[in-house]
Order: C-alpha cells, then sequence, then structure tokens
C-alpha cells in the first residue's frame, strides 16, 4: 500500500518519508551502538544462547562488528563477525534499491525465491555450526 504513493502525481515527497523514518532509526541505532561501546561489560545484556549453552549463536558478536563500523575498523569487524558484516552491507544495499525505487515511482516487480532463502538459512545455520567448532576459532568473536 505505501508503494502506491509515489505512482500517484507529486507523490514523490512523499514516496521518500518511510525510507527516511528507516534511515533515522537505522542511523540513531547505529549511533548508540558506536557511543555505548559494546566491549566494555555492562553495557549490553549477554546472549542468552551463550550464556545457557556457552556455544556462540551466530549473531555473536555483532554489536561489536557494528561497533567497529561504525568507527571505520573493517577488520575489527570482520574479526567480531564477518556474517554480520555481510548482513549490513546487504541491508544497505537493498535499502538504497527500496529508496531508489519508491523516488522514481517504481511498482516492486521482484520477490526473493525460496532457493536464496533456503540458501541464506542454509548459510546462517553452516556459520553457526563452523564457529562452534574446535579450531576454527578465526570464525569466533574476538
Amino acid at each position: 500500500m505505501r508503494d502506491r504513493v509515489a505512482l500517484r502525481p507529486g507523490g514523490r515527497s512523499q514516496a521518500v518519508v518511510l525510507p527516511a523514518l528507516v534511515a533515522l532509526a537505522g542511523a540513531c541505532a547505529v549511533g548508540v551502538v558506536a557511543v555505548v561501546d559494546p566491549n566494555q561489560p555492562g553495557h549490553y545484556p549477554t546472549c542468552p544462547f551463550l550464556a545457557l549453552t556457552g556455544l556462540y549463536c551466530p549473531g555473536c558478536g555483532s554489536l561489536r562488528a557494528v561497533h567497529d563500523l561504525a568507527h571505520g575498523d573493517l577488520t575489527g569487524a570482520l574479526a567480531r563477525n564477518p556474517l554480520a558484516v555481510i548482513a549490513v552491507a546487504a541491508l544497505v544495499a537493498g535499502y538504497l534499491a527500496w529508496t531508489r525505487r519508491l523516488w522514481r515511482g517504481q511498482p516492486r516487480t521482484w520477490a526473493a525465491p525460496p532457493w536464496l532463502l533456503y540458501g541464506l538459512l542454509g548459510m546462517v545455520i553452516a556459520f553457526w555450526v563452523l564457529r562452534n567448532v574446535p579450531g576454527w576459532t578465526w570464525l569466533s568473536p574476538a
């Protein structure tokens, strides 16, 4: 329904309201993580999966990775959680494509096929398992 706003005459400025709000929310969230260091204990809660099992989940290290990205440290972010860095890049690319489509007033023409979604799920599960394999410490959050 929101996508149709851009198709009306004069709706171009209205079409960017939602993307602007999403960008503002994202910037606020990244700003908080950039200012409140997740490397310091007590600022954020511990991962419940890690606390209960002692194993790393696919998201372990994501806050520290986003903190490092906000400070321009790509190497540190990749050491914390390489999957989070890839996810951030994909989210930014998707956001830019979505915003451009709304600005141009184009309807949505593509949806992710099932094979892609299952592939992404398989990649997350493989990452989850491999980062807990002894000797594969390069995938564990540093």
